[in-house]
Parts: C-alpha cells; structure tokens; sequence
C-alpha cells in the first residue's frame, strides 16, 4: 500500500507535488499548442511572411511620394531667391532633413543641355549666374531623396542598413518605371522639360534633382 502523500502508478509511487508539477505542464503545453498558428506553406500569411522585397515596397510608396512632392514643390528661381536670403528659414519652410542635409522638393521649365550617364544640365531662366541644375534621366536612378523626403520612412522600420538602402533603391526604379521608361535619352538635349522633383542641398548652387515628372515639351 503506498504510502499517505503517493500515489501509486504501476510499480511507480508519485508524490502529491510530482502529480501537481506533471498537470501544470500538461495545461502549459495544451495552452501553447493552441496559441500556436499553423501557416501553410503557399498560403497568404505565408507570403506576408517573406522576406522584405525592395520593388514591391517601392510599388507601394511611390504614388503617395509622387503626390507628396508634386504638392509641396516650390519653383526653382523663388526657391533660389529665398535660399539666397534665407537659407534657415528656406529649409525650415521647405526641406526635409536628411541627417545632416535638407532635402528640397522643387519645380521648374528649362531646356536640357549636355547628358552624362543619364545626368542632364538644365538651363533655367531667372536663375543667377553660376547656379547649376542637373537632372537624372535614368536608366540608373542614383540617391535617396525620394525615400528621404517624406520624413516617415525611418531606418527603424527596416532590418537592417542594407533592407533601409534597397528600400530606397526600390522607390527609385518605381519612379523611373513609372516616368522614364519611355524617355529617348539621346534626343534630349536641346529639348525643352518640365520637371518636378527633389535633391538634396549639398551646394545651395549646384541641384542634382530625381525627378517625379518628367515632361518633355
């Protein structure tokens, strides 16, 4: 007979605390087993759960980025002007920073000039003397302004440095899919273009602008 306290199983005598400890894990692993989702390998929570890609992220940013610009763009000579009398105040009216340099979204009509590895010089008229407006024509779209400029695409969103860069990099071919796939690169020069875009403030003389538009007249 066993003892007062056991519990006899087979030739086996649990005490009282042994039986309470085997029951609470037995309640432990049934809870977990049913907190536990399955997912399906194919299924749509499988795919959500993928790793980060880089084009569908700039697929989906691109439009509300596009549209962001477009609305906040400021045109090139009053921007020039306003840079010249006040740069703080310019920048705190315009810019978004981007560590340590302002990101300007910007407008302007000219007439494209020499091009350099998908890089045009933009002659714009009421621009002072000196001041330098290029723009990017593609196919490779360089920079991270248009992944900058809204200000809420932050780093501790992504993995790491390397997803935060090719998020910028997936934007930057959504724009150039979206406004440049059709450009006949070698018959720019000398056409007239109106662009949207934005650079960033590195020499307040020298613009290097990713354009959102990109129309030639």
């Amino acid at each position: 007979m066993a003892r007062s306290g056991t519990a006899s199983i087979g030739p086996f005598n649990l005490s009282k605390t042994m039986l309470y400890g085997i029951g609470a894990a037995v309640i432990l692993l049934g809870a977990m087993a049913l907190d536990t989702k399955v997912v399906s390998i194919g299924s749509e929570e499988d795919f959500r759960r993928e790793a980060f890609s880089p084009d569908n992220f700039g697929t989906s940013e691109y439009p509300r980025i596009r549209k962001l610009i477009n609305d906040r763009a400021v045109d090139a000579v009053a921007l020039s002007e306003e840079l010249s009398a006040d740069k703080k105040s310019a920048t705190e009216n315009h810019a978004t920073m981007a560590g340590a340099f302002p990101v300007f979204p910007v407008k302007f009509t000219g007439t494209l000039g020499e091009e350099s590895s998908g890089i045009l010089k933009v002659a714009v008229e009421g621009l002072p003397d000196g001041a330098v407006v290029r723009v990017q024509s593609g196919p490779a779209i360089n920079g991270t302004e248009l992944r900058d400029f809204p200000g809420d695409i932050e780093f501790g969103a992504f993995t790491n440095q390397i997803e935060y860069q090719d998020a910028g990099a997936g934007i930057n071919r959504a724009m150039s899919a979206s406004i440049l796939s059709d450009v006949d690169r070698e018959s720019l020069p000398g056409s007239t273009v109106s662009v949207v875009g934005v650079f960033t403030m590195i020499n307040p003389k020298n613009w290097l602008v990713t354009p959102v538009e990109f129309n030639v007249q």
